[in-house]
């Protein structure tokens, strides 16, 4: 099993950055992918960004392309989201989750097993 825990949310302005970070414990960290999600209120879960096990390939939400960067450390066992040009668009509870693959990039919810418990991101216009 892999324990899950966000930091970094908050309240800032338009145009401002925030650094996100995905801390895990348990199993060995570098056997998963890890993908950010993010809800907002009165919409679905959707898709941010995601790292495969080795941190050599990612993909993001259209959304936020260009603006959000995921990386990893493995021998920190921890992934971040820089976010860039923050948008009122961008506010929601944002959950780092892992999923089981060599290589691929997963970017449906379905293939996660673990998730986090979420952090608040809020921006004001």
């Amino acid at each position: 099993q892999v324990q899950l825990e966000e930091s970094g949310g908050g309240l800032v302005q338009a145009g401002d950055s925030l650094r996100l970070s995905c801390a895990a414990s348990g199993r060995t960290f570098s056997n998963y992918g890890v993908g950010w999600f993010r809800q907002a209120p009165g919409k679905e879960r959707e898709f941010v960004a995601a790292i495969n096990r080795s941190g050599g390939s990612t993909s993001y939400a259209d959304s936020v392309k260009g603006r959000f960067t995921i990386s990893r450390d493995n021998a920190k066992n921890a992934v971040y989201l820089q976010m860039n040009s923050l948008i009122p668009e961008d506010t929601a509870v944002y959950y780092c989750a892992t999923y089981m693959s060599f290589y691929a990039i997963r970017i449906v919810d379905t293939y996660y097993d673990y998730w986090g418990q979420g952090t608040q991101v809020t921006v004001s216009s």
